[in-house]
């Protein structure tokens, strides 16, 4: 089914921060189809390697890497047709917690991907980091690993301002490219959070700093001005957000955007996995979910004479599969890939009687985190065990239960470490669950605990027990288990860094692998009866 393209001087409606609406008008020109150069960009964020993953919305299917790019190529063919040219972005996280079929290949089949679609440029996300800037660097340069062979690697550049070396200052990769359509030059920045450290494990991102988003985007922008280039878009993996008519704009992206260089056009948001379509200051604002079940169609017009964006529009479109044919040169090389890993994923580890799910209730619990908390306890024979809920990515559906579906709920190969802690030092790494910018409610195993939700922030827990209902001695010492992540502080819980006689184990998936293999009936749901909160 084509999609007719929308009539590119279409009314924008404007938001402030305050999502008041004010209405931009098109080019006051009749002839603007003559005088006005049209570009065409569409976009993705958060895709991270889910290749061969589909999801739901509204009780149809979406999603998948030959139905996106089924839409990408249509789209593309459909702006060739009209004359008018299309280049593809990318807005981080296109690798990490990907699914086995990438992330066992070193999510070479995820670059692969985006070399076969024709992105033309990308910025990193906190989760290019996760495996450290050595081999973040080998998968756009190309190069070596151990477990793959060699990889030619990416075909189209990375962009981000606001990574710079310790040592040296100088930004890592590029701090912006410059592309040219029909003559004219468009600059496109990068940046990624700057909370990048606390969400991945300290030591990849070792001699890196992370510099202030606006500070970085600013300095690029005015370089980018002093090259005579007026045309400039930000991909930002920064959190974005709007109701779906534009109104309620929020999420770091429009927190900056009144601080960015007005020369700026549009800003591409990602990180948090919602939907934006909205104007702030002046500034098209976009994202477009995330795993491949959506991208973002923005169209725009330039001004050959100031080489400046006079009008630009976006819609986010959804990937359903109904209604359009897989790309067939896509899924063959997806199949490939799932072939190479099959053997592993499909292996039965055992049965589940009903769903897990990362769903939290109030008090913060989950069955899969409970579950999860359990392996790594169990892994390690400690006292108790701790798990961050960041790092559970997927549910596990009822029926039989394979390695795959066990890896993909824990893609990132933490390692587990033992250490010990007091009784005092445990409550303050649950107090510590609400220092954040929101909660991050840590999933327990040989432990409860009452939290009042009207205490003042680091007051909260009210009462600590083991499995047997003795209350925790604050000056007793406790074995616990956690993953590397959290061992090194991860998520701000900087407490696990004063833990003492650590001892290294399994990596998480393992564990959780061993776990299940050692039930002898299938696996039933937790019971969620470990946080309780008043």
């Amino acid at each position: 089914m084509l999609h007719k393209k929308k009539v590119i001087t279409s009314l924008l409606l404007s938001f402030s921060l305050l999502g008041t609406a004010v209405s931009a008008a098109p080019p006051e020109h009749s002839n603007y189809k003559e005088r006005y150069i049209p570009v065409q960009l569409l976009g993705m964020n958060d895709f991270h390697g889910q290749l061969d993953v589909y999801g739901n919305v509204g009780g149809k299917k979406v999603g998948g890497a030959e139905y996106l790019a089924a839409y990408l190529k249509e789209r593309e063919e459909e702006a060739k047709r009209n004359k008018i040219d299309t280049l593809m972005v990318h807005v981080g996280d296109a690798i990490g917690a990907s699914a086995p079929t990438s992330s066992l290949l070193q999510d070479e089949p995820t670059i692969q991907l985006f070399n076969e679609l024709g992105v033309d440029v990308a910025t990193v996300g906190n989760h290019e980091f996760d495996e450290g800037i050595e081999e973040l660097k080998r998968l756009i340069d190309g190069g070596n690993h151990e477990a793959t062979g060699n990889f030619e690697g990416a075909n189209f550049p990375f962009t981000v301002a606001n990574v710079v070396d310790e040592k040296t200052g100088e930004p890592i990769l590029p701090p912006y490219i410059i592309e040219k359509v029909n003559g004219m030059p468009i600059g496109f920045i990068g940046v990624v959070t700057k909370e990048t450290p606390n969400i991945v494990v300290p030591s990849a991102v070792e001699g890196l700093e992370f510099i202030d988003e606006v500070e970085a985007i600013n300095k690029a922008a005015a370089e980018l001005k002093d090259r005579g280039v007026q045309s400039i878009v930000v991909l930002a993996h920064n959190s974005a957000l709007s109701n779906q008519d534009g109104s309620n704009p929020s999420g770091d992206v429009v927190e900056f955007a009144n601080e960015v260089d007005d020369e700026v056009d549009v800003i591409y948001g990602a990180h948090n996995h919602r939907f934006a379509n909205t104007v702030v200051d002046n500034k098209l604002i976009v994202q477009s979910y995330a795993n491949g079940t959506a991208f973002s169609d923005v169209d725009l017009l330039i001004d050959p004479k100031t080489k400046d964006i006079v009008h630009k529009e976006a819609e986010i479109v959804t990937t359903y599969h109904e209604g359009i044919q897989p790309d067939a040169e896509i899924k063959e090389m997806v199949d490939a890939y799932k072939e190479t890993v099959a053997p592993l994923v499909n292996e039965v580890l055992g049965q589940v009687t009903e769903p897990l799910t990362r769903k939290q209730d109030n008090s913060g619990e989950s069955t899969l985190g409970s579950l999860t908390a359990d392996a790594h306890r169990a892994a390690m024979g400690t006292d108790f065990a701790f798990m961050n809920p960041g790092g559970i990515r997927a549910d596990i559906d009822a029926g039989d239960l394979t390695w795959g579906e066990v890896y993909t709920t824990s893609p990132f190969g933490n390692s587990l470490v033992s250490m010990e802690l007091t009784g005092e030092q445990i409550k303050e790494i649950l107090e510590q669950q609400w220092n954040g910018s929101y909660p991050r409610m840590l999933q327990i195993s040989g432990l409860q605990y009452t939290w009042n939700q009207n205490a003042p922030i680091g007051e909260r827990i009210v009462e600590i027990t083991d499995a047997e209902g003795n209350s925790l001695d604050p000056a007793q010492i406790y074995t616990v288990t956690a993953n590397n992540y959290l061992a090194t502080g991860g998520d701000g819980f900087t407490v696990f860094k004063e833990g003492k006689n650590l001892v290294n184990g399994p990596v998480d998936y393992e564990a959780m692998v061993a776990y299940i293999k050692s039930f002898k009936e299938p696996i039933q749901a937790p019971a969620l009866d470990r946080i309780d909160v008043q």
